[in-house]
Formats: C-alpha cells, sequence, structure tokens
C-alpha cells in the first residue's frame, strides 16, 4: 500500500507541519528535538472513555487532551449529552456549537501551563482516525504555531511498528493537565488558518465563491437522521465528503495524488480557495480540511460552529436530501 506524505525526510529533522510519520517522530525523539506528544484519543457518545484509553496506554510522555475539558469552550448550551455548562465568566467563546472554540488567549494559556512552548514541534495523534487530533493540530496553527504535525496512522500505527507505549495511574493523569511547574509562556501569533461564523457563511450562500464541504456521514447530511443536534439537513449548496474518505484501510492518509483527484471530482470546477470546511461540531471537518492542504492546496476555512451552530437559529435555511 502506497505511503501517505510526510513534510520532510528524516536526515533534516526539520519542522512538521502537516503529517509526521512513526519513524520521523522517533528520529526527532531520538535528537532530543524540543517536542511535545498530545494524545486525543476521545469517545463522543462517552466523554469520560477518553482520559480512561489515555491512562491505560499511549506513548511514553505524551500530554492528554480532552476534546471537552482543553480544546471546547464552556458555553451555557446543551451539549451532544444533554447537559447545560454554565458559560465561562472571563470571556466568550471563538464559535458557537456544540464544541465551541475556546478565545485563542485561553488556548495559550492551557499550552503553556502543559509546558508547550514556541520552539517546540508538536504532534497530535489519535486512535479514532485522526477525527480528534485534527482539532488541536488546526488550533495551534489558528494559534500561529506551524510547527505541529498529525501523527499518521495514530496510535495504531505506532503500535504497529513496535513501539514502546505506557499506561498511566490517575493522578499523574491529572498532574499532566493541570498547572505545574513545567508551565511555559506561549506566545500567540497570528491566526495561520482562518476560521468563519455563522453570518459569513450566510452572505455568502449561493454565491460561487463559497463551497461549504460538509464532512458528515451521509445520512446525516441529507437529513435522513439525527442523533446529536435538534434539527435534521444540511447547510443549502453544501457538497458531503465524509472525513473517513480520507483514509486508506491502515488508517493513514491517502497518497497526494488520490486526494487530489478525489477532491477534484468533488469540486467539480468550483474554486478549491473559496472552500469552507463544516461537520456537526467543528471537529471531524478537520481531516478535510488537512487533506486538501496534503492534496497541494492552499489552506481552506473552517466554520467551527457547523451545523450544531447553524441550526440553532430557526430562520437559518435547511435544506435535506
Amino acid at each position: 500500500m502506497t505511503a501517505s506524505p510526510t513534510d520532510k525526510p528524516i536526515a533534516g529533522l526539520s519542522r512538521y507541519t502537516t503529517l509526521i510519520g512513526v519513524e520521523q517522530l522517533q528520529a526527532l525523539r531520538a535528537a532530543h528535538r524540543p517536542c511535545m506528544v498530545f494524545d486525543c484519543s476521545f469517545d463522543l457518545m462517552h466523554p469520560d472513555a477518553g482520559r480512561r484509553l489515555y491512562e491505560g496506554l499511549h506513548i511514553p510522555g505524551a500530554v492528554r487532551a480532552d476534546l471537552e475539558q482543553h480544546l471546547s469552550a464552556p458555553h451555557g448550551l446543551p451539549d451532544a449529552h444533554g447537559r447545560v455548562v454554565v458559560a465561562h465568566e472571563s470571556g466568550r467563546p471563538a464559535s458557537g456549537g456544540r464544541h465551541p472554540l475556546p478565545d485563542r488567549e485561553k488556548f495559550a494559556a492551557w499550552l503553556s501551563s502543559v509546558g508547550f512552548s514556541n520552539d517546540m514541534q508538536a504532534v497530535v495523534y489519535d486512535r479514532n482516525g485522526a477525527n480528534y487530533c485534527g482539532r488541536l493540530w488546526w488550533m495551534l496553527k489558528w494559534a500561529g504555531h506551524d510547527a505541529v504535525a498529525v501523527l499518521d496512522g495514530g496510535l495504531q500505527a505506532w503500535q504497529a511498528a513496535g513501539c514502546d507505549t505506557a499506561g498511566t495511574a490517575p493522578e499523574a493523569t491529572r498532574r499532566a493537565v493541570e498547572p505545574s511547574h513545567f508551565q511555559s509562556n506561549f506566545q500567540l501569533g497570528p491566526p495561520l488558518r482562518t476560521l468563519v461564523d455563522a453570518g459569513a457563511v450566510a452572505a455568502a450562500l449561493g454565491q460561487p465563491a463559497q463551497t461549504v464541504v460538509d464532512a458528515r456521514a451521509p445520512a446525516r447530511y441529507r437529513g435522513e437522521t439525527e442523533p446529536l443536534d435538534p434539527v435534521a439537513g444540511h447547510i443549502p449548496g453544501a457538497l458531503n465528503r465524509p472525513f473517513g474518505q480520507n483514509l486508506q484501510a491502515d488508517g493513514r492518509f491517502k497518497p497526494a495524488a488520490q486526494l487530489r483527484e478525489e477532491f477534484d471530482t468533488l469540486l467539480a470546477g468550483r474554486d478549491p480557495g473559496g472552500v469552507v470546511h463544516q461537520c456537526g461540531s467543528g471537529v471531524s471537518a478537520v481531516p478535510n480540511l488537512l487533506a486538501m492542504e496534503l492534496a497541494g492546496y492552499a489552506p481552506t476555512a473552517l466554520y467551527a460552529g457547523s451545523w450544531s451552530d447553524w441550526c440553532s437559529d430557526a430562520s437559518r435555511p435547511v435544506e435535506r436530501g
């Protein structure tokens, strides 16, 4: 099976900005380059499962990055599990939806609290087909940090290569994600990726300059079922590409040429520069965004609020079928 692309050859030990392979990560660690690995494993329907998975097995030294605890903001709206979280007192989320982005300053504070600094290479992984680690990849780009890469094939690829793994006691897990003497001072930079909101998407509906790509499963896109949000359907005119279509059978991303061909077919002549990615809550849209970059397109935009944000306003149009 053809290997998926990574940024640079091992000999250069340069920064990685899209994907990194197991061998490249091993080389970085062996060379003692400044690097932090994040385990983003999660289960949407069982939010505590990510912690248990991490405690049971992870790449040695990896920091746990939980979708709901660390990569989303409290918001005061029912989440995917029907719980209502009190809005944070000191700042508004950067997006709407079930998993609203924290503002950039709060995200930078969390990065500092776990010891991440601007000179580090970040490597993110999960055991969920790059579904959840893509969120942290995108957020670091949004925070102005370019040296972040997804471990191609995730934890499964690491294990298949015979690499060491570790377990963690619950108390150690808590210490790994709370402020400690390892704090750094991560400094935000200009955003390297584009975040758009519902207003921007609505203003460009039906215009050739915008193409919305929906990463949800086809039945949810068509409005035949909706297990998480109160309204079924999709944003009018959106194209459907389930995020799992970017991966090979072994969980690695498809070769760049194949991804390019598939996205060219999907877009059918539409301007790739006008693509806006979305899903249910802005998480599983990111593998599509990353795949387009692997295919050689320029970075595209993310509507992080996604369907859960769009359908929260009854005045916004809905399409089915």
